[in-house]
């Protein structure tokens, strides 16, 4: 499965949840990751997306430690399966 094909399932899982999961994009900051999942509850989930096997590069790794040490849930999901863990 391709990663744009995961992308567009969480997108429609989300909003099956009554959330938005909007594309993000910063500009001057590489390596954020590719969406903002905002759940009922004021729950806020950053997600990563990648085809099936693939591992986030450094600088998304890194990303991903800062957004943590803030206080934020980041997932990384390379599978449908995945999808139904947020």
């Amino acid at each position: 499965m391709r990663e744009s094909a995961i992308e567009r399932k969480l997108v429609n899982h989300i909003r099956q949840q009554g959330g938005k999961c909007w594309k993000w994009e910063s500009p001057g900051t590489a390596g954020v990751p590719d969406r903002i999942c905002l759940l009922p509850g004021g729950r806020v989930v950053f997600v990563e997306v990648k085809a099936p096997g693939e591992k986030p590069r450094p600088l998304q790794v890194k990303r991903h430690e800062e957004l943590k040490v803030l206080g934020f849930d980041v997932r990384v999901i390379d599978s449908e399966e995945a999808i139904h863990e947020i």
